[in-house]
């Protein structure tokens, strides 16, 4: 079958219909499908009835999980990670980030579904870090190329707000040794699209490598404001039974809190990628 595609914007972002996320994939769907997520970045699939097993069956199609060092799993699967508001702070998505950089080899997507939304708000933001490197000047492309950048897992999981009883303090305190502060590039090359995008994210890069502080934190307080400009980005409604598929390799997100006191509730499944060069 050949998927049926609605673009949502130049940058990024396309509506997938005629697919039931919930069947297992053909290849030929599959191979469709990673077309579709290298072409336009996200992908949205609007009425998706799948149990968290399907959910994980599906991202699995697309490599190994990983498994989150904080946050909540499902009992059903392990793979899929529980967003909810009643149980978890999640303040620490309320800003433009990329999932999980904070590991050798970050996620190349991840796959999200609406469990149970508010009456309003909760929108999701996608950036696209190839617009946003696409869009600097010459001279800016080439003083960021080769410089490297810390990205550091305290910043988005804070003790303060992770450690609160002596169990999550545990928990914090093995997650915090599993994973120091690591370097990536400040663009990385996608490894199938061949082109660079912007990899750094307000959610876990703390400063460039081969600068000095000051300039480190200049140059970082603008290529983030810089990567969430309007003309780079695709805002989502949810409904519930929407599924989110994202490259996150080369996109940033923001998840709006703009609800409460109402409960939401996403499951995610994250596909780990490779080493960023």
């Amino acid at each position: 079958m050949s998927l049926q595609l609605t673009r949502l914007s130049p940058a990024l972002g396309a509506i997938v219909e005629g697919v039931d996320l919930a069947r297992p994939l053909s290849d030929s769907l599959h191979r469709e499908i990673r077309d579709a997520l290298l072409r336009h970045q996200v992908l949205f699939f609007r009425g998706q009835d799948i149990t968290p097993l399907q959910q994980r069956n599906f991202a699995v199609r697309f490599g190994d999980l990983h498994t989150h060092p904080i946050y909540p799993q499902h009992p059903d699967a392990r793979q899929i990670m529980v967003l909810d508001t009643e149980a978890v702070d999640l303040q620490d998505n309320a800003i433009w980030h990329t999932d999980v950089t904070f590991i050798e080899t970050p996620p190349l997507g991840a796959v999200l579904a609406a469990r149970q939304l508010p009456e309003f708000g909760g929108d999701t933001l996608w950036a696209s870090g190839t617009a946003a490197w696409e869009a600097l000047s010459e001279r800016m492309r080439a003083l960021l190329d080769g410089l490297t950048a810390t990205h550091d897992f305290t910043r988005s999981f804070p003790l303060k707000r992770y450690g609160q009883s002596p169990a999550d303090r545990q928990r914090w305190e093995e997650a915090r040794r599993q994973h120091p502060p690591l370097s990536h590039p400040v663009a990385r090359i996608h490894p199938e699209s061949g082109r660079k995008a912007l990899f750094v994210n307000e959610g876990f890069t703390s400063e460039i490598n081969e600068l000095p502080e000051a300039e480190s934190r200049a140059l970082l307080q603008f290529l983030f404001a810089h990567q969430a400009r309007p003309e780079f980005s695709v805002r989502w409604r949810w409904q519930e039974g929407d599924v989110a598929f994202w490259d996150n390799r080369c996109t940033t997100h923001y998840a709006v809190d703009d609800y409460r006191p109402a409960r939401r509730v996403m499951h995610r499944a994250t596909i780990l990628g490779d080493k960023p060069f």
